[in-house]
């Protein structure tokens, strides 16, 4: 298949990395209803192993089954699914080929204690190789007190799959230390986060949609000095995409808790109109009966396929 111009222009992003690694991208880039357009929706279900599967897939039966979710990705045509290595191990071999798979390297349950957050390594490399992956991903917690060993061992991670041919994708959720609720979202916050990730050599890179919450004083100073426009979601979307290395980098959105139809697809406008390259959702899509779900996504895939 023939490569559209907006996928040779993110391609020159990445100039570092081997013909493997530049593949993968292009599995993914170039896979279901967005393809060729630069943009990408991925369907993430780690959620069983961090919230339980009933508090997960209660709410939508089928969900229990992990080919269910390799059906749903392919159904509404996801440039990917990303799940922990029990779900992808389910249904590897069945869906094999129909699906760009990303194997999350690492979860953390919700029985411990939130203060100082550090997701377990739960998966490998040479895993995801076998399993026949295009990316690994991984979750960091800037702010946590454990920050900094989830940063080597993402390196270390990162170094073994770009010298391997698997695209790295970097979940920045900040948490934890000294950071307050609403400064997890905040936008300037938000932007350090998608910048630590892409300082990492993270090839994608996933925030929350952030808020227009100040969290740091010594950032306040600035963002007010030189007048950062952050009042609307479009705004502050356009701020995390300029702090990702100048646009330089994919940055995709979580879909976050789950909420109505019409307040989601008033989200995904608002990302798409700062220049987002796309969301990753989970909870609002998989927790909503197979037709609905395709649906909404179809929705959100038009919004960012009709964005400039």
């Amino acid at each position: 298949m023939a490569l559209s111009r907006r996928v040779r222009e993110i391609l020159s992003w990445y100039q570092a990395d081997n013909p493997g690694v530049r593949a993968n991208l292009v599995r993914m880039l170039n896979h279901g209803t967005l393809k060729g357009t630069g943009k990408m929706v991925i369907l993430p279900v780690d959620q069983g192993f961090e919230h339980g599967p009933a508090r997960s897939f209660a709410p939508n039966a089928p969900g229990y089954d992990p080919r269910y979710h390799f059906e749903l990705a392919i159904k509404a045509g996801c440039n990917a699914y990303a799940a922990p290595l029990g779900f992808i191990e389910a249904g590897a071999a069945d869906y094999a080929g129909q699906v760009p798979l990303i194997l999350k390297l690492n979860n953390s349950d919700s029985l411990g204690g939130p203060d100082q957050p550090c997701s377990a390594i739960t998966g490998s490399v040479d895993e995801a190789l076998r399993l026949g992956c295009a990316a690994i991903g991984y979750t960091i917690y800037p702010g946590s007190g454990n920050r900094n060993t989830m940063y080597q061992d993402l390196r270390d991670l990162t170094e073994e799959a770009k010298r391997k041919g698997l695209v790295v994708v970097t979940w920045s959720y900040p948490r934890g230390g000294k950071l307050s609720k609403d400064g997890e979202t905040g936008i300037d916050v938000a932007a350090y986060a998608a910048q630590i990730a892409c300082q990492l050599g993270s090839h994608i890179v996933k925030v929350k949609p952030p808020t227009a919450h100040l969290e740091q004083d010594a950032a306040r100073k600035v963002y007010e000095k030189y007048q950062i426009p952050v009042a609307t979601l479009a705004d502050r979307v356009r701020h995390v995409v300029q702090s990702s290395f100048g646009g330089r980098r994919i940055v995709i959105f979580s879909g976050g808790e789950a909420k109505g139809t019409d307040a989601i697809l008033h989200e995904i406008q608002g990302i798409a109109d700062g220049g987002g390259f796309g969301s990753i959702m989970g909870r609002n899509a998989f927790q909503r009966p197979e037709a609905e779900a395709v649906d909404l996504l179809h929705k959100v895939m038009a919004i960012y396929k009709s964005a400039r």
